[in-house]
C-alpha cells in the first residue's frame, strides 16, 4: 500500500431488516441483491472521486458473494472503473452483531478513512462503537432507520469519498454525533439515537414495541418526521441532531397522560402515546432512572435488566461518532467545483467564433 492511496471501509448487514417488529409493522424489505447492488453503487461514486482501495465485509447471507460475482464479471475498458477491492475475511463469522465490529476494527486497523455501514439503527449503533475517530456514514437497510439517512448510494458514496480523499474537509463534511450512555451497576451500553425504561421483565426478542411498558425516554435527538420512539418527542418537543441538547420525557398511560402523540414508532405502526412531562437534557448531566424493575433498551432493543435493586442512570456525551453530512459535503463539492471540469476545447472552439 503506498502513501497515496485512500482507502474506505464498507459493512453491510445481512440481518439488517429482519427482526421481529415486521410480524406488527409493514416495513420495507431490503433483500440480500438490493444491498449487494447498494454497494457496488458505492464502489463507482468511490472511485470517481478518487478512492483508490475499499474494504468490504463478508457474510453467509450472500451479500459479499453477489459483490464477489460482479467484481469478476466486470469488463475491463466497458465498465465503469471500481477502487481495488479486499474482502475482509479473517474472522469467522458468527451471525451476530460481532461480525460487524470486528470487520470495522480491521478496517480501522488498515488504514481506512471512511467506514461506511448499511443497516438498521442496530448496525449503526455497533459500527459507531468500533470506528473511533473514522468518519461514518450510516446508510439505511432496516426495520427503524431514525440515525442512518435514506440516501441513495451513489449520491452518499462520492459525499463519502471526498471526505476520505481529503476533497472536503473533516471540519466542513462531518459533524460530531451525540450519545446516550445507558448503566446499570457494572453493565453499560451506547445509543445513537434513544434509551427508554420499560416495565417488561425480560429481554426477550430484544425489540420493542409496546410503548404502553415504557414510563421514561431519552433522545439525543428528535425530529418532526422522524420513525421509532423518538418521533414520541419529535410531534411534541423537536430536538434537531445539529443541536447538542437532547430531551427527556416522562411516559404515562395515554388516558391519564397530559399530552397524547399519535407517533409512527414502526413502519406502517401509527400508535397513541402517552407523555405527562418533558425537559430539554444537557450534555453531562447523569440522570436516574426511577424504574427498578423491568429492563432498558437502546435504540429500540431490549439490552439491560433491572433486577429491582439495582439504579439506572442516563447521560448525555458530545463524544459520539463522527458523521458524514452528505448535503454539506456536496454543497461544498458545487461551491468549488469539486465534480466539474471544464472542457478546453469546447471553449477554444467557442473563443474562435
Amino acid at each position: 500500500m503506498t502513501s497515496d492511496t485512500v482507502t474506505v471501509g464498507v459493512v453491510a448487514n445481512p440481518a439488517s431488516g429482519r427482526d421481529i417488529r415486521r410480524l406488527v409493522a409493514q416495513a420495507s424489505v431490503f433483500p440480500t441483491a438490493e444491498k449487494a447492488n447498494m454497494v457496488q453503487r458505492l464502489l463507482t461514486a468511490f472511485a470517481s472521486v478518487g478512492v483508490t482501495r475499499a474494504l468490504l465485509s463478508t457474510d453467509l447471507g450472500g451479500i459479499s458473494a453477489a459483490v464477489l460475482r460482479a467484481l469478476r464479471g466486470r469488463r475491463p475498458g466497458r465498465d465503469g472503473g471500481w477502487p481495488d477491492v479486499v474482502f475482509c475475511d479473517d474472522d469467522a463469522i458468527t451471525g451476530t452483531a460481532r461480525d460487524t465490529t470486528n470487520a470495522v476494527r480491521r478496517m480501522v486497523a488498515d488504514g481506512a478513512r471512511l467506514i461506511v455501514c448499511l443497516g438498521g439503527d442496530g448496525t449503526a449503533r455497533v459500527a459507531a462503537a468500533a470506528c473511533g475517530d473514522v468518519p461514518l456514514l450510516a446508510l439505511s437497510t432496516g426495520t427503524n432507520n431514525a440515525f442512518p439517512r435514506m440516501r441513495e448510494a451513489t449520491v452518499a458514496g462520492l459525499a463519502g469519498g471526498l471526505v476520505a480523499t481529503g476533497a472536503v474537509a473533516a471540519e466542513t463534511g462531518t459533524r460530531r454525533a451525540t450519545v446516550l450512555h445507558a448503566g446499570v451497576a457494572d453493565r453499560g451500553e451506547t445509543a445513537l439515537v434513544d434509551v427508554c425504561a420499560s416495565r417488561s421483565r425480560h429481554i426477550g426478542s430484544r425489540a420493542l414495541w409496546h410503548p404502553e411498558t415504557i414510563t421514561e425516554l431519552f433522545c439525543t435527538f428528535a425530529e418532526p418526521d422522524g420513525i421509532g420512539l423518538s418521533s414520541v418527542a419529535g410531534q411534541l418537543c423537536p430536538s434537531p441532531r445539529d443541536e447538542p441538547e437532547g430531551v427527556a420525557l416522562t411516559l404515562a398511560p395515554p388516558e391519564h397522560a397530559r399530552w397524547v402523540v399519535h407517533a409512527p414508532i414502526a413502519p406502517g405502526l401509527v400508535v397513541p402515546v402517552g407523555v405527562d412531562a418533558w425537559r430539554p437534557l444537557p450534555v453531562g448531566e447523569p440522570v436516574e432512572i426511577g424504574l427498578r424493575g423491568g429492563v432498558i433498551a437502546v435504540d429500540g432493543e431490549r439490552e439491560l435488566e433491572l433486577t429491582g435493586t439495582e439504579t439506572a442512570t442516563v447521560r448525555l456525551c458530545a463524544e459520539g461518532p463522527r458523521c458524514v453530512d452528505v448535503s454539506a459535503v456536496l454543497a461544498e463539492a458545487s461551491a468549488n467545483g469539486l465534480l466539474r471540469t471544464e472542457n478546453q476545447v469546447a471553449q477554444r472552439k467557442e473563443r474562435q467564433r
